[in-house]
């Protein structure tokens, strides 16, 4: 890293707020530890969750505190005991109560570092690292087992479009709920139904449409309470994944259809991975990473906007004033 630059610029928060009350401020260069990176920001990708802890106060954040879980950026400086290379293109997750990405420069855990294929865009890997290894991970919960049926909700965000492709690879029938904006798509992909959420016959439609089949899982996207009313729908001995929110109980009466609950939290990564979990981790964005790289997965369209405009680019994501499209923001050398 040049010597001569000894501070960058930061959106810091201070309270919990809305995202127009971060503050841009100069911060002083702090050397990485063993197993860190310093990764100069070139792409800042915006997540649903970045709004959702500035509007709370996350354990361990202070005034002054750095949001954002993912970016994409060129390695500048390496710690004691990491090997890949000064200069390498990388895209991260950052855990939230560490400095996050909306920063010329952030430092992050090697382990959760994933190496950018040539032919991959930094706008292409910004929208792979929350939302790809979160569909990984709901995925990574259910059996896998050919000739099901399942059912994505949300179908037109960034993690469930994804889900979506990861599942039809997996030779399952796959049923969406998303607005009628984003069924032509769907169905182009491959799945055999699409229904709209705000249809009140939705529910009717889905089981018609099965037949004697019942779902063998139902992957989630909308909320706790929204999983629970899913769970009728899910047949013996299948799976509810709730990615956003979780269930504190069960959903249906015990020995019933014995129903399996499942969480998904990509941020608990940062607290409680094992070297084979990062393994695992990195291994899984490679091939994300790569079927990106073949045109094999299909990504949400994006739009670009400015650094210094990112908390109004938030500010919009929150209040869906920009919808069915990647929020990126990004950083000029």
């Amino acid at each position: 890293m040049d010597a001569s630059v000894t501070t960058y610029r930061a959106w810091s928060w201070h309270a919990p707020g809305e995202p127009e009350q971060l503050q841009l401020v100069d911060r002083a260069f702090v050397s990485p530890g063993p197993g860190e990176i310093v990764v100069r920001n070139t792409m800042i990708a915006l997540n649903p969750v970045d709004w959702k802890v500035i509007a709370a106060s996350p354990d361990g954040w202070r005034p002054g505190h750095v949001p954002g879980v993912d970016g994409v950026g060129i390695i500048a400086e390496v710690g004691d005991g990491v090997s890949i290379p000064l200069g390498t293109r990388i895209a991260y997750h950052q855990g939230i109560g560490k400095p996050g990405s909306f920063a010329e420069y952030t430092i992050v855990d090697a382990d959760c570092a994933l190496v950018i294929p040539d032919g991959v865009s930094d706008e292409s890997a910004a929208g792979i690292p929350c939302p790809g290894l979160t569909a990984w991970q709901a995925l990574a919960k259910v059996p896998d087992m050919p000739n099901r049926d399942v059912l994505v909700t949300g179908a037109g965000g960034a993690v469930s479009l994804i889900l979506v492709q990861l599942a039809l690879r997996r030779n399952w029938r796959v049923w969406a709920t998303a607005s009628p904006a984003h069924h032509k798509r769907l169905l182009a992909l491959g799945v055999a139904g699409t229904f709209d959420y705000r249809d009140e016959r939705w529910r009717a439609q889905l089981t018609v449409a099965l037949g004697p089949r019942r779902l063998f899982a139902v992957f989630d996207t909308t909320s706790g309470a929204y999983a629970r009313g899913l769970a009728p729908l899910v047949g013996y001995n299948g799976h509810l994944v709730c990615i956003q929110d979780r269930l504190e109980s069960p959903p249906l009466p015990p020995f019933t259809t014995a129903l399996s609950l499942h969480e998904v939290a990509l941020n608990s990564a940062h607290g409680h991975a094992t070297a084979e979990n990062w393994r695992e981790w990195r291994q899984a964005g490679a091939q994300l990473l790569d079927a990106v790289r073949i045109g094999a997965l299909g990504l949400q369209p994006h739009i670009v906007t400015a650094f210094d405009d990112l908390p109004a680019s938030l500010s919009a994501l929150k209040h869906g004033r920009i919808k069915g499209k990647k929020i990126l923001v990004r950083i000029e050398a």
